[in-house]
């Protein structure tokens, strides 16, 4: 069993808390991603994990047993480094098998594990050349070899893939995840870029301050946004938040959204519970439109509002186009050539996934 249990985990340096009682439990197989902004505190928690920082508070358990207090030698894990950490003086095959001969692991089962997982890895035609002799993303496979030949029961990445170009981080994401599916090991991976978080993920945390905002499967993180942060920091473009007045008819609930010059739009068909209800009815909320759910309206699908685009961004598959809403500027995700500067559009939001926030927390109304 190669669980994790983050159990209330805090630490400080003097005054300053890097991380405020961050609790988090993984099973096996899992996918872990620590996800946020540079400074939130991920590469502590993870450096946590690897025994690398001391614990101020809380307990860390790896397959049910404590390691506050264990070295990183004895915590059963294996790191791979943004860095690659590799030995430019060494073989691939060397650097690969470096850590079983300090284990005094006989010659005969280092071989086999070196042909394992550079089989695997797709480099047993590289094992004899140096580091300099590799490109990035051959350096990140080989740093990744000698994890595995570790037989950790944890994986821990500590942002892989930042030191590539685009398209080795894509081609070394798809790698990762193959890697993931057929070792089904369990995997603590940090990074900044929510496009890994969501491909690579079976869980995701998202992190601001020392504290974990959301945890969740990464599709729930995306359609469900915990807060105002989550919602802007996962999608890209990000979801679009926009100050409006709740109405309720019954158990029909309408956004109604000023736009300058214009009737507001009315959002209407939006699911809460009959508390949320009573509790926002006539009251000013956050709406979370993501740039996707507009639309074009048609003869099936009435407009909710119209507008002027102000900017339109071709990217090929679709248009970005820009306009203003509620008095902040709004992205809808469009297909090609349905948007044009200036141009005026009746457009249709998919209130099925409309999220609601409010206004003073800024946390998920239900």
């Amino acid at each position: 069993m190669s669980t994790l249990e983050i159990d209330r985990v805090r630490k400080a340096y003097g005054h300053l808390e890097v991380l405020k009682e961050v609790s988090i439990s993984i099973g096996t197989g899992d996918f872990l991603v620590l996800l946020g902004p540079s400074g939130c505190g991920k590469s502590t928690l993870l450096n946590m994990i690897a025994g690398l920082e001391t614990i101020t508070g809380g307990e860390i358990r790896i397959a049910g047993k404590a390691v506050n207090d264990l070295s990183p030698k004895d915590r059963d894990i294996a790191m791979v480094f943004q860095s690659y950490a590799l030995y430019p003086t060494m073989t691939v095959r060397q650097n690969i098998e470096f850590g079983m001969k300090i284990r005094k692991v006989a010659q005969a089962d280092r071989g086999r594990a070196v042909k394992t997982a550079s089989d695997l890895l797709q480099i047993t035609h590289l094992l004899d050349r140096k580091p300099s002799q590799l490109s990035g993303g051959q350096r990140q496979r080989v740093a990744m070899g000698r994890a595995i030949v570790r037989e950790p029961k944890l994986f821990l990445f500590d942002e892989p893939l930042s030191n590539l170009d685009a398209k080795l981080r894509v081609d070394m994401r798809t790698e990762i995840k193959r890697l993931h599916a057929r070792l089904g090991t369990t995997i603590v991976y940090v990074t900044h870029d929510q496009i890994e978080a969501m491909t690579l993920a079976t869980r995701v945390a998202v992190m601001k301050d020392g504290v974990v905002q959301q945890l969740d499967e990464p599709q729930a993180v995306y359609d469900r946004p915990a807060n105002v942060y989550v919602a802007r920091f996962v999608g890209s473009p990000a979801m679009n938040i926009v100050p409006a007045v709740l109405e309720a008819e019954g158990a029909t609930v309408t956004a109604v959204i000023d736009i300058a010059n214009r009737p507001p739009a009315r959002i209407a068909g939006i699911t809460l519970s009959p508390e949320a209800v009573r509790r926002y009815a006539g009251k000013k909320v956050l709406v979370g439109i993501r740039p996707e759910n507009f639309s074009i309206a048609s003869g099936d699908i009435p407009p909710s509002l119209t507008i002027d685009f102000d900017v339109v961004e071709p990217t090929g598959p679709d248009t970005l186009a820009v306009f203003q809403l509620g008095g902040v500027e709004v992205t809808a995700r469009l297909p090609p050539k349905q948007a044009h500067a200036g141009q005026e559009a009746a457009l249709s939001v998919d209130t099925s996934k409309t999220v609601l926030f409010d206004i003073d927390t800024e946390t998920r109304i239900d």
